[in-house]
This record gives structure tokens, C-alpha cells and sequence, in this order.
């Protein structure tokens, strides 16, 4: 083996929630894990003003001091957080080989996979600047419906995410406006129906987004049109959620794990385990259902837990096996 290969018993791929929880737990059964905070450090949850729905914050926290906590206590217990990301992996043979930033090789008796999923966006510039102020642009109702209580808010998108998130909204907001491209759902029937009956919802179908207007700090309503007539108007609110999907981070993993046709990596009922052995999936790189930063969590415990035991399991194989050949 070179020199210039690192062996290492646990590399954690990401963090956020899922990869610092994975971490701590690893780190306390004494398996020396490395993570790589990736791309964007703390995930996600970097980009949430606000977090009040996490269980131990009885008067909320911002998503990158919770990411800061999580990070000190992975530290802790002595894992070793590093910067950069992964580039490149190969799990055809027994020994988990892992790129980083296209240069340095890793080899790894067992990976844990945290890199997340990135919502979809449209892509406006008025959108994205209020996204990075956290004045009003979200794209998740769960995480941030709280914030807008009897208020106003519009929600772009038509499947079934959307359908479900317009319909919480529409429990906690005096109005919502869905804007549907087309002239009709892609959601299932149902889901459209639910929104359909729904008193407080107003669907604008053939309708784009112009522009999201605001006060440069938050968002005061939105600018759309017309794909058909090509007519503009503005509709006030103070929200203004997308609901077109997600990506999850996985497309460096997909000539070695099972995924959907999304690219969500497919994990064994139950636990985290992929098809390859010794490899783990934690976080939103398999969860296309809650996407939570408390379930992201929960599977990094589940990860680091059945990497510990897999570990275990492949020891006790090897001293059974040693002493058989004694």
C-alpha cells in the first residue's frame, strides 16, 4: 500500500445532522471516524434561520449553531472533522476506496453515507436573494410553515410534495396560493383533490413566477404569469415556498448502490444497510419522505450502529476463522 494511502476503520461522507450524529456514536464506540463536511459544511440546515421543531431548544436556534453544537460535540469524542469533499468512490472489492477533492485515496473498512439531498429551485435571482437572507423564501412547509401564521404565503409546484405542503400551510396560513404550471396536477388524484376542497386555497394554474418581490430584507409578495396569455400580476405574501423536488447527493455512488430513479440510495427495510457490504446510508440521501433534521439524525444512530456491529461481526469472523486455522 503507498504511503500517500490513509487506512481509516470509519469515514462519515457529510454532515448535517445525519453525518455529526453518526459521528458521535461512532466516535464512542472507539471506531477513530473521520468525517468530510463536504461542499456545505452542516448541510442544509445551514440555510435555516430558525429551527424550533428539533427536541432540547425549548426557545429555538439557528440552524448553523446547531450544526456549530453538533460539530463540537462530534469533536468531543475525538472524531476528526475535516474539510473537503468527496470526488470519486470505488466499492467493487473488499477494501471501500474513497477520493477526496480528486487527489488523496482513502481506504475504509466501513463508509457511512450523510451527504443529503438539495432542494430544487427556480433559479430567480429575487428568489435566491431572499433565500440567503432568510426573508421568506423556503422549500420546506414542515421546517418553516410555523413562521407564517395567519399570514399569506404562495407555494410553487404541482406533485404530490407540493399538494401535501400547500395543505399544511393551509392549516396554519389565512391564504395560500398555488402556482401550477401546467393546466393540470402531476399529483395522484387524490392529493389534488385534497387541495382542490381546501376553503383557503387558491390554485392559479398556467402560472410562473416572474419575480419574488420584496423590501430588500423580507418577502412582500410575488410577480406572476400567464404561460397562455402571457398576463402579470402580483400577489401578496410574505412566504414563498418551492415544492419542485429534490436531489439527492448521490450521483458518485450510482455505479455501486441500488437507488430509485430519483437517485435516493435504497437502504434494507429497517436498517441502514446498502446492497455493499460494509457501507451505510444515513440522512436524505435515502429519505425522500420526511426529511427532517430529527429523522436525519435517527439514521445516523442507525448508521453508526450498524457499522459498529458489522465491524464487530467481520472480527469475530476473522478470530474464528484464525483460531479454526491454528
Amino acid at each position: 500500500m503507498s504511503d500517500t494511502i490513509e487506512r481509516v476503520k470509519c469515514l462519515i461522507i457529510g454532515s448535517g445532522p445525519a453525518g455529526y450524529t453518526a459521528a458521535i456514536y461512532a466516535a464512542r464506540a472507539n471506531m477513530k471516524p473521520v468525517l468530510y463536511q463536504g461542499t456545505q459544511p452542516g448541510g442544509q440546515l445551514t440555510t435555516t434561520n430558525e429551527v424550533e421543531n428539533f427536541p432540547g431548544y425549548p426557545d429555538g436556534i439557528t440552524g448553523p449553531e446547531m450544526m456549530i453544537e453538533l460539530q463540537k460535540q462530534a469533536e468531543r469524542f475525538e472524531t476528526d472533522v475535516r474539510d473537503g469533499w468527496v470526488t470519486k468512490v470505488d466499492f467493487s472489492g473488499d477494501i471501500h476506496k474513497v477520493w477526496v477533492n480528486d487527489t488523496k485515496e482513502i481506504h475504509c473498512d466501513t463508509v457511512i453515507i450523510s451527504t443529503g439531498a438539495s432542494a430544487k429551485y427556480l433559479g430567480l435571482d429575487s428568489e435566491q436573494k431572499y433565500l440567503k437572507l432568510g426573508g421568506g423564501v423556503s422549500a420546506c412547509a414542515v421546517c418553516d410553515g410555523f413562521f407564517y401564521r395567519n399570514q399569506e404565503v404562495v407555494i410553487v409546484g404541482a406533485g404530490d410534495s407540493a399538494c401535501e405542503e400547500a395543505h399544511y400551510l393551509s392549516k396554519l396560513c389565512k391564504k395560500v396560493t398555488m402556482l401550477v404550471r401546467r393546466d393540470e396536477f402531476r399529483a395522484s388524484k387524490i392529493m389534488a383533490e385534497r387541495v382542490k376542497k381546501t376553503p383557503n386555497i387558491e390554485i392559479l394554474y398556467n402560472t410562473e413566477t416572474e419575480e419574488v418581490l420584496g423590501d430588500g430584507q423580507v418577502v412582500t409578495g410575488v410577480r406572476v404569469f400567464n404561460n397562455k396569455t402571457n398576463e402579470k400580476h402580483e400577489i401578496p405574501a410574505t412566504g414563498f415556498f418551492v415544492a419542485i423536488g429534490h436531489k439527492p447527493n448521490t450521483d458518485i455512488f450510482k455505479d455501486y448502490l441500488d437507488m430509485d430513479e430519483t437517485g435516493y440510495i435504497i437502504n434494507v427495510p429497517g436498517t441502514s444497510k446498502t446492497n455493499v457490504e460494509g457501507v451505510f446510508v444515513s440522512g436524505d440521501a435515502a429519505d425522500h419522505v420526511y426529511r427532517q433534521a430529527i429523522t436525519a439524525a435517527g439514521t445516523g444512530c442507525m448508521a453508526a450502529l450498524d457499522a459498529e456491529r458489522w465491524l464487530a461481526a467481520k472480527d469475530a469472523d476473522f478470530e474464528v476463522a484464525t483460531s479454526t486455522y491454528n
